[in-house]
């Protein structure tokens, strides 16, 4: 813990995201308000002790509506970045191991799924199928695939080249028990690092569909949504766009912060400069 604790990226990425999962969880239990009531007697009201952070155009209260909000973007860059590393990492050994056509084959087809951005994967899905949130985090995740199989496929044929794995092939084990058992383990950390930036990723990438109409559907809570929503009331209510923002840039901040610390936590050139 203190080897964590004493990188100042992971400590201040540590806190932030922390304090967004805490609110999300809190607003499991309890919010100021329920955050779909309607008060049309206080629509568009400032903040004050009554309402910390305001209301919007239907007097719903926006301090409960941004935890509500919490909720669903951590879900969202939960199930995204757990479709990317499930099917990117699986693709991502088969293509180590096997190599050649193989290899070659899932790379190309890597290559093709990076030619549809996240956004435009989503608006693609949403057209044939509807826009709501099951179809963006689908989006998402597909986008995620390959950066997981690029990384996993890179770790991995540099782990099949070690000593110890033609060791373990001296020794009689099959090639299955050695990639569970050797090459998996020694790939967690750059895969960890991974997830948690595209977990920021993920969480910005359901806030822009959102605010284009393609996520989070209404009346449910959405950063992105409530900015939508906030774009006509700018000089009304700048509240309204300034506290989802402010919660957006935080999550990405810290998710992002903790990321970076992991690397450098991780990676022994920087451990020998501390």
């Amino acid at each position: 813990m203190k080897r964590f604790f004493g990188n100042l990226n992971f400590t201040l990425g540590f806190i932030l995201s922390l304090f967004i999962v805490m609110m999300a969880l809190t607003s499991l239990v309890w919010t100021p308000y329920d955050a779909n009531s309607m008060d049309a007697l206080h629509r568009l009201a400032r903040p004050s002790l009554t309402h910390p952070l305001g209301t919007d155009q239907y007097g719903r209260d926006i301090l409960s509506r941004v935890m509500v909000g919490a909720v669903n973007s951590i879900i969202v860059g939960l199930v995204t970045v757990g479709i990317g590393i499930s099917l990117g990492v699986f693709l991502g050994l088969i293509s180590a191991y096997f190599g050649k056509f193989v290899d070659e084959a899932i790379m190309r087809l890597s290559d093709l799924l990076f030619g549809f951005p996240a956004v435009l994967s989503a608006i693609l899905i949403t057209s044939i199928l509807g826009p709501s949130i099951i179809n963006a985090m689908l989006a998402i995740g597909i986008f995620y695939i390959p950066v997981f199989a690029r990384l996993t496929r890179a770790v991995a044929m540099t782990i099949w080249e070690r000593e110890f794995i033609e060791a373990a092939r001296a020794c009689g084990v099959n090639e299955i028990y050695i990639t569970w058992r050797h090459v998996l383990p020694n790939i967690l950390s750059p895969l960890l690092v991974q997830a948690t930036i595209q977990f920021a990723v993920a969480i910005l990438a359901e806030a822009a569909l959102s605010y284009l109409g393609l996520g989070t559907q209404p009346p449910f809570a959405s950063w992105g949504r409530m900015l939508n929503e906030a774009q006509t009331f700018m000089t009304l209510a700048p509240w309204m766009a300034v506290f989802p923002g402010v919660a957006i840039a935080l999550a990405v901040l810290g998710f992002n912060l903790l990321g970076d610390g992991l690397r450098d936590t991780f990676d022994p050139k920087m451990v020998r400069k501390r």
